[in-house]
């Protein structure tokens, strides 16, 4: 995150430790990525003491230019099949209980990816059978073919962020769609209705509450049974600004009805990511 004084209520551990630097240390030996350190995530500190962390797949480099997000955008390098292998081999090493793939967005390819997604699901599935996976997924550009050959992976959640509410799209998400998403988790809801999905809103963009409250509402109507909501914290220069920062009891309120529409497990906080606690939602259901 760039250098600046947040609200009192934004404190995020700083990453030191014996086991923050064993994690590091096995992902830097394994060459993987996560989401965590290329995004900057505010909570890579407690994420990585608890030796936990979000895996990110298909390369370094994203093929979009969200105004959002720290990671690098550009042309990308081909996909590595050795890529599933590893990362089973560091979740097994970490002892993971329950595994967050995620990816940059890979316009480039005709499956958007796919296939790799199914393939790491696999591989983790094999090391770690008690594990519990979730993906959180790019829109594959809208290709239904995409989504249902991730559905055919072994997973136990389906995730995918809609981020923002639709009016800020052409600022905050210049080349996704709010309706492509809302399809994405409507249809993954109508082919596998036993599986939960999910997606995530960050909050203190210039959002309006009515804006927020309808975008719950659309996301209960698509299915969508998991929800998170956080504070949009600038990572650095380059990206959008924070307009505003909402005290912790506005995300309580957000807390309270996103239950009372009848998401089953919600996540509503400051530091709140996609994949924060993402293993709580098994255990506090």
């Amino acid at each position: 995150m760039i250098s600046r004084r947040h609200p009192d209520w934004i404190k995020a551990r700083i990453p030191s430790g014996e086991i923050v630097m064993r994690t590091a240390g096995t992902l830097r030996r394994l060459e993987l990525a996560t989401v965590c350190q290329e995004a900057r995530c505010p909570n890579v500190g407690e994420c990585f003491a608890e030796g936990t962390a979000t895996f990110m797949i298909l390369g370094r480099v994203c093929t979009r230019h969200c105004r959002f997000c720290a990671v690098s955008h550009g042309h990308p390098e081909p996909l590595d099949p050795d890529e599933p292998r590893r990362l089973a081999d560091a979740a097994a090493e970490m002892r993971l209980r329950h595994v967050v793939i995620t990816s940059v967005t890979r316009d480039d390819l005709e499956d958007g990816g796919a296939a790799h997604f199914r393939r790491c699901a696999e591989a983790l599935k094999t090391a770690l059978p008690d594990c519990t996976v979730e993906l959180l997924v790019p829109d594959f550009g809208g290709r239904p073919e995409s989504l249902n050959e991730v559905l055919r992976a072994p997973m136990d959640v389906l995730n995918h962020n809609v981020e923002t509410v639709p009016r800020l799209y052409p600022t905050v998400r210049p080349e996704a769609d709010f309706d492509r998403s809302l399809v994405l988790l409507d249809h993954a809801h109508r082919q596998r209705p036993e599986l939960p999905t999910k997606s995530g809103l960050m909050l203190g963009l210039g959002e309006t509450a009515d804006e927020i409250e309808q975008v719950l509402v659309r996301l209960r109507n698509a299915g969508c049974s998991i929800l998170t909501i956080g504070q949009y914290l600038q990572p650095t220069h380059a990206q959008l600004p924070v307009t505003r920062y909402l005290p912790p009891q506005e995300f309580d309120h957000w807390a309270e009805r996103g239950r009372s529409l009848g998401f089953a497990w919600v996540l509503s906080g400051p530091l709140v990511r996609s994949s924060y606690h993402a293993g709580k939602c098994w255990t506090d259901r």
